[in-house]
């Protein structure tokens, strides 16, 4: 890591390691002037947002080779956010921290290499993310193994990265406040793995398994500070809280209607967000989450002015309160005998296609993107299963990626067979019009095109039962 990042810092230009090098000395100063710069490969917009908490800081525009370079007369150490629409990455400032990243938005994540001062735990952090990405991608089966096995695995995955924490921070010898977002990264994604298993167990298998671990299987949220303000932004630890409360709200159902069930399930949730949750940024925080978790399960239109209501009453963000009503209003357009809205999808040989020339008999269309490979492989593999036993259906999958080449190059290493492949041309329109947030998301429509079921998973045990 350390060389590549010596390799990029010298392609850099001479006026930028001027920046870094000549900024070395005002080290020692009792000021707290900060430089953040770097490259921006293939980029989407010309400029940088940096963030403090969700709030933007500076808009950094690219100069023409796709530069940029920020002074800070006054940076307060601690963990910001850059973006580059619409991708997001953490950096962390100590005192005088004098930081180059080079951005390429095709690979984003994969692509972000800190050099400079400050370079050390910034990779870090970079290789720990990706380390979790990666473990994230391959969790799909995990979630079908017996108690015992998901426990043996979940727990040697965690061993491996706490040692790899371990000797980083030996090494680096970082501060204590970076120390609780690296902690945070490591222990976080951990506990969100544990608090998923039983959910997914049951949803991909039938078996509920909460009768069947050890007693001592949550002790863990006994180290959970709910409400630190420290954290209200980073994700890790959003994610976790909105893992925990859909666990604990799981265990407790109370209606036999499924879509009854669900509602009361995530009306629960809200009611545990507001009476755990004492900082206001990290409730409504929550509060959201939910309510996006719910509108892009339910398509009961009643169930969901209900839900609505309560989310309104105890929700407090203004804004995000607009946009998930609006949400809410779009999902009546993906009712029960409606039609799919239509959007632009691009065949193999690169033609561009109203969707509604294809979706206009029995379908399932589901989602997949090459940057989740455990996912990619074991959707085909369902969607083919099924497909054997529902003949009179097509099974559509849509790429959500942009590369063209890309694509191919994957289809041609796999070959699904009897899977129509179809990429998604414009991301957005189709998130806007099918309202495409999470990678699970399945589309069933009759055999007059019209939507059957916008909201299910192919992974759910009772998904058969759809398609009958």
């Amino acid at each position: 890591m350390i060389a590549y990042s010596k390799k990029i810092l010298s392609s850099l230009p001479i006026a930028l390691l001027f920046v870094v090098i000549g900024c070395q000395k005002e080290f020692g100063n009792d000021n707290y002037t900060a430089y953040f710069g770097g490259e921006v490969i293939n980029p989407k917009t010309n400029f940088v947002l940096f963030l403090k908490d969700d709030e933007v800081v500076d808009t950094i525009f690219l100069d023409k080779n796709n530069r940029f370079i920020h002074k800070f007369d006054s940076l307060a150490p601690g963990l910001y956010t850059f973006k580059h629409e619409p991708e997001y990455q953490y950096v962390y400032f100590d005192k005088n921290d004098s930081l180059m990243v080079r951005i390429n938005p095709v690979e984003f994540d994969e692509s972000i290499v800190f050099c400079g001062r400050g370079d050390e735990k910034n990779n870090f952090l970079m290789e720990l993310y990706l380390k979790n990405e990666d473990d994230r991608n391959k969790m799909f089966d995990v979630f079908d193994y017996d108690v015992e096995k998901f426990i043996s695995n979940c727990d040697s995955s965690y061993d491996s990265k706490v040692e790899f924490y371990n000797s980083k921070k030996e090494k680096i010898k970082w501060n204590d406040d970076f120390d609780l977002y690296a902690k945070t990264m490591l222990s976080f994604h951990h506990y969100s793995k544990k608090e998923i298993y039983p959910m997914a167990h049951k949803m991909r298998t039938g078996e509920n398994v909460n009768d069947k671990l050890p007693t001592n299987y949550y002790n863990f949220r006994n180290e959970v500070d709910f409400n630190n303000k420290s954290l209200v932004s980073y994700s890790p630890f959003v994610r976790y809280l909105t893992n925990f409360l859909g666990n604990v709200s799981f265990s407790q159902p109370n209606s036999t209607n499924l879509e009854d069930e669900d509602l009361e399930q995530h009306i629960h949730k809200l009611n545990i967000a507001d009476t755990l949750f004492k900082n206001e940024k990290i409730k409504n925080k929550i509060l959201n989450n939910i309510a996006f978790s719910y509108l892009l399960e339910d398509q009961n239109i009643v169930n969901n002015q209900k839900f609505l209501a309560r989310y309104n009453e105890l929700s407090t963000d203004k804004s995000k309160q607009n946009e998930i009503n609006k949400i809410g209003s779009s999902i009546q357009n993906l009712a029960l005998g409606n039609d799919l809205p239509a959007v632009t999808l691009v065949d193999l040989n690169g033609n561009k296609i109203n969707s509604q020339t294809i979706l206009n008999r029995k379908t399932v269309v589901f989602f997949w993107t090459e940057n989740a490979e455990s996912h990619l492989l074991a959707v085909h593999r369902k969607a083919l299963d099924f497909h054997k036993n529902n003949p009179d259906y097509q099974f559509v999958a849509i790429n959500i990626d942009e590369d063209q080449i890309k694509w191919k190059k994957v289809l041609e290493n796999h070959r699904f067979g009897t899977i129509n492949e179809f990429r998604a041309d414009n991301f957005e329109e189709l998130k806007d019009k099918w309202v495409i947030t999470k990678l699970h998301r399945t589309i069933i429509l009759n055999e007059s095109g019209k939507i059957h079921n916008g909201f299910v998973n192919l992974f759910d045990v009772k998904f058969g039962e759809q398609l009958k």
